[in-house]
């Protein structure tokens, strides 16, 4: 299975009118290239550094779903986009939403691990690890950047079946060992493929590091963006190089739990 990552930087917003043009552009060239998903970076639909996300913020059915489903159906592409979602009470969330190539909304997470001052003061962490949902026989996670640097988050993913983990990411400098590093780690010691999208270019005070990525189980790296800038990446998921990773690296079957249940 084919997916594309959509390195990008933030697109005009007003409220009840996402900028979408970037992600239709994106879905129309995953789809040419043969990508059956595309990943897209955290808060996608908005950009990250609002001054107040909950004049964008909406339901997890709201405008902006509805709008990518119209994406996704169009062009045959499954879609997973971050959005600030307007939850339970008023109560203001991190999101991801994957919308299915059918245009219906497949699942959707709430970032669990805030990250920062920021973060903290805008948003309410989820409460529920692992969301997942199934695309052609394939079993996938949803985690939203910081969420990924804790290894129990990838680990409750990989002991429920993921297969890949879809990571919208607004990684920032000088934190580029993240990507570069733990990424690769992560895939490797849970045995699951990582599709890591970031952000790119400055917004306030925050600047997006790049370095999006498809991490294997093997611990190679089949993409990876060149540098800093704009860009889609494609890359194949193999389930058979999944399997036989696996079977090499019996990591899953070979844990203690008695001994590290803290």
């Amino acid at each position: 299975m084919r997916i594309a990552l959509h390195q990008t930087r933030s697109q005009p917003r007003t409220p009840g009118a996402p900028g979408l043009t970037a992600l239709e552009n994106a879905a129309r060239e995953a789809a040419a290239r043969g990508a059956r998903l595309l990943v897209t970076p955290e808060l996608s639909l908005t950009g990250y550094a609002l001054p107040d996300p909950a004049q964008l913020a909406e339901p997890a059915q709201g405008p902006g779903a509805a709008a990518v489903s119209r994406i996704a159906r169009q062009h045959g592409v499954a879609i997973a986009y971050g959005y600030p979602e307007r939850g339970e009470g008023g109560a203001l969330h991190n999101s991801v939403q994957l919308i299915g190539p059918d245009g219906a909304a497949r699942a959707n997470y709430r970032k669990t691990h805030l990250y920062g001052p920021y973060e903290a003061e805008h948003y309410t962490p989820g409460d529920q690890l692992p969301v997942q949902a199934e695309l052609d026989g394939i079993r996938f996670g949803l985690l939203i950047c910081y969420d990924v640097e804790f290894p129990e988050a990838v680990r409750a993913h990989a002991l429920a079946g993921t297969d890949v983990l879809l990571v919208p990411t607004a990684l920032m400098r000088p934190y580029e060992t993240v990507a570069e590093t733990l990424v690769v780690a992560r895939a490797v010691e849970s045995q699951l493929y990582v599709a890591y999208a970031n952000r790119v270019d400055r917004e306030g005070e925050f600047d997006f590091a790049g370095l999006s990525c498809l991490a294997a189980p093997d611990g190679t790296v089949p993409v990876r963006a060149a540098g800093s800038g704009e860009a889609l990446l494609v890359a194949d998921i193999d389930p058979a190089a999944l399997r036989a990773s696996r079977e090499r690296n019996p990591y899953l079957a070979d844990r203690r739990p008695e001994l590290y249940a803290h």
